[in-house]
């Protein structure tokens, strides 16, 4: 009876010794979470302190009021601003600023005007044997065709139908357009209003434009002008807000 009981004691703490699988899986795991915890951490706590709702909720608090105390004093600003200018003034300025905003083409503005197309030739075939770049709309013949408008006495220009301000920038990408780093496709349609005859006449007159009628009667390039007793140019929906400016001198 010895024998067997000491059998059972010792076949007891060899089983007691022996580790199960899932048990070696789970020490290995942790071992991994631990050393991918030291290696993420770099020295530093994972959690810093106060990581807790309650803390979060104090340290959005506290942004919180130092913001208000920011736009208390911003107020207290405009309200000294406010009183050391008169209500004459202030109203003076908004007159001029109103004034100025069709100057600038905040405005809409419609009357009797011209209207441009520009279109690539069409690629039929017969113009294999040309050089491509021949074919196409270029940033630099849009632009001949605004500033002849402009100099023929055009009051505002829009391009597809985008009016057109001294800050906006025409870019050729490809075979579109990038207006105000939009892209667009041709027809390239320009719309201006203003003196008409002028209009016409500068068109007439400009070498860049002259050059590029030319290239639409040798190549198949689009090219359409009509006069029209009524056209509405949309106004300026961008920003007008110069981000890059230099100062030079005027004599």
């Amino acid at each position: 009876m010895v024998g067997k009981g000491d059998g059972r004691a010792s076949g007891g703490a060899h089983a007691q010794q022996r580790w199960p699988v899932p048990v070696m899986l789970l020490a290995a795991a942790t071992g991994f979470l631990f050393v991918t915890a030291s290696v993420n951490a770099d020295g530093a706590d994972l959690r810093p302190t106060g990581g807790d709702v309650s803390s979060l909720l104090n340290e959005r608090n506290r942004q919180v009021e130092s913001l208000r105390a920011q736009a208390r004093d911003l107020r207290t600003d405009i309200d000294q601003l406010s009183t050391a200018v008169s209500t004459d003034a202030i109203d003076e300025l908004v007159a001029t600023a109103a004034q100025l905003q069709g100057v600038v083409g905040l405005t809409e503005a419609t009357g009797p005007g011209v209207r441009v197309v520009l279109t690539d030739a069409p690629r039929d075939g017969t113009n294999d044997d040309v050089d491509p770049n021949l074919l196409v709309v270029h940033e630099q013949d849009i632009q001949a065709y605004v500033n002849a408008l402009w100099a023929g006495g055009a009051e505002a220009i829009s391009l597809q139908g985008q009016r057109l301000i001294a800050t906006t920038g025409i870019k050729c990408v490809g075979n579109t357009v990038l207006l105000d780093g939009v892209p667009y496709a041709p027809p390239y349609r320009i719309e201006a209003i203003g003196d008409v005859p002028g209009m016409v006449a500068s068109l007439n007159a400009n070498p860049q434009t002259v050059t590029y009628a030319d290239y639409s009667r040798r190549y198949g390039l689009g090219l359409e002008m009509t006069s029209l007793t009524d056209i509405t140019v949309p106004a300026y929906a961008g920003t007008v807000t110069l981000r890059h400016a230099t100062v030079t001198d005027v004599d």
